[in-house]
């Protein structure tokens, strides 16, 4: 009898991906055939943003309640945040060094080049800049939790998530029947996860299909010099500073990403790293990582570590300064450095967040605005590839914190691994 042929999820999805760029071509400029897909595309990304705070709730208390110990969270906390901000304060000089080295702005003929409406990311941006900078940091604390979960407000969902975490731990019995409630609706959500990943094909295919028939496969070309530094400058911070960073605490980057490719080619093609969190927390737990590391770093990582972010925002500001012609000093790129380490924490992984931070960012060292109007074309494709190194980074870090805590399980990791790299 012949065995049930079984597509894996990752073939799914390439298959979406392959035929959404077909169809994009086919119906380059077609505006019905994107009414038709956009819809789609729109249900998958609801879909997912739909599951992702219950998850993240959940999962924090029940890591945190679990815990119990103040003193051990915040030693993690601290832990966590310092390598944060090293590992994107590395990512952000890569980027200014790939820009200023190659140059992927000089001799850009800027007429030839097709300008993109922004002035939505603009009104985004204006509404950003009327916070002062103490106003973010009174923000974390939410006035009303319901609301924060309402509009995605990760880090002040998180902060509600630590604190009652806290105290369930703090009332210890009586706390044990809201420990088991919180359990499982992680239990539970994992559960919906997974149904929802079946949609995950389909999702793809209406989104790359959207994406390819408004800007066409050409888009890339006018541009090509900045998409291809892009593309080889994450690559290189994967596989070297990323590489390094692993080896140190004995990973080996390369079969890592292999363990989580599935995971990577859905956040590249959905442009999300939304689409992918339940799913990498739920792997990291079973390559021997603590259930209270994870909960905790994961999540956090959406806010404080999003490498390929950082990295790509470094790149464009030093592309469009070159684009105009505008030679920064080196106390001028400092500066940027040092703008963008603040104005990249605290983003949700959605699609085009890196669009808005650049608009915060790029006035503070005179680079005009105007200058993003002709990338924004090809965002979406950029969006892609800092979307897949902000996944690798962030499932490093939980990996890295779990060792650098002494609570990583070995031989389960080398059991997943033999398992998952046959």
């Amino acid at each position: 009898m012949l065995k049930k042929f079984k597509i894996s999820l990752a073939a799914q999805i390439l298959i979406g991906l392959v035929l959404g760029v077909i169809v994009g071509a086919v119906f380059f400029g077609n505006e019905t055939a994107q009414s038709y897909l956009q819809p789609l595309g729109d249900i998958f990304l609801n879909l997912i943003k739909m599951i992702v705070v219950p998850i993240i709730i959940s999962t924090l208390i029940v890591g945190v309640a679990g815990t119990g110990d103040m003193k051990q969270l915040g030693r993690l906390g601290g832990k966590t945040l310092i390598y944060f901000e090293v590992i994107t304060t590395v990512a952000i000089v890569v980027g200014l060094l790939a820009a200023n080295l190659f140059q992927p702005g000089a001799g850009i003929d800027m007429n030839a080049l097709e300008k993109s409406d922004i002035s939505s990311y603009v009104e985004t941006t204006e509404a950003e800049e009327d916070k002062s900078k103490i106003q973010i940091i009174v923000d974390i604390v939410p006035k009303n939790i319901v609301n924060a979960m309402a509009e995605g407000d990760m880090l002040a969902i998180i902060f509600f998530s630590v604190i009652f975490g806290l105290g369930v731990a703090a009332i210890g019995d009586r706390g044990k029947p809201v420990l088991a409630f919180f359990q499982g609706t992680a239990d539970a959500m994992f559960w919906v996860t997974n149904l929802v990943m079946k949609f995950a094909p389909i999702g793809v295919f209406a989104l790359i299909g959207v994406t390819v028939s408004k800007f066409g496969i050409e888009s890339l070309i006018p541009l090509g010099k900045l998409a291809i530094l892009v593309y080889a400058t994450m690559i290189f911070f994967v596989v070297v500073v990323l590489g390094i960073t692993a080896r140190i605490f004995g990973i080996n980057i390369f079969k890592l990403i292999r363990m989580i490719k599935d995971e990577l080619l859905l956040a590249y093609t959905t442009s999300s790293s939304e689409t992918v969190l339940p799913r990498i927390m739920l792997k990291t737990e079973k390559m021997g990582a603590p259930k209270d590391i994870v909960s905790f770093v994961i999540p956090t990582g959406y806010s404080f570590n999003l490498d390929g972010s950082t990295l790509y925002q470094a790149i464009a500001a030093i592309f469009i300064a070159q684009m105009y012609g505008i030679d920064l000093s080196i106390m001028e790129q400092i500066t940027l450095m040092l703008v963008l380490m603040v104005t990249s924490k605290g983003i949700a992984g959605v699609p085009g967040v890196s669009f808005v931070v650049l608009l915060a960012t790029l006035g503070s060292v005179g680079i005009p605005l105007e200058g993003l109007a002709f990338i924004a074309g090809i965002d979406r494709i950029l969006d892609m590839a800092r979307t897949a190194v902000n996944v690798v980074g962030n499932t490093l870090a939980a990996l890295v914190m779990a060792k650098w805590e002494k609570r990583f399980d070995e031989k389960q990791f080398a059991e997943y691994q033999a398992a998952n790299l046959k």
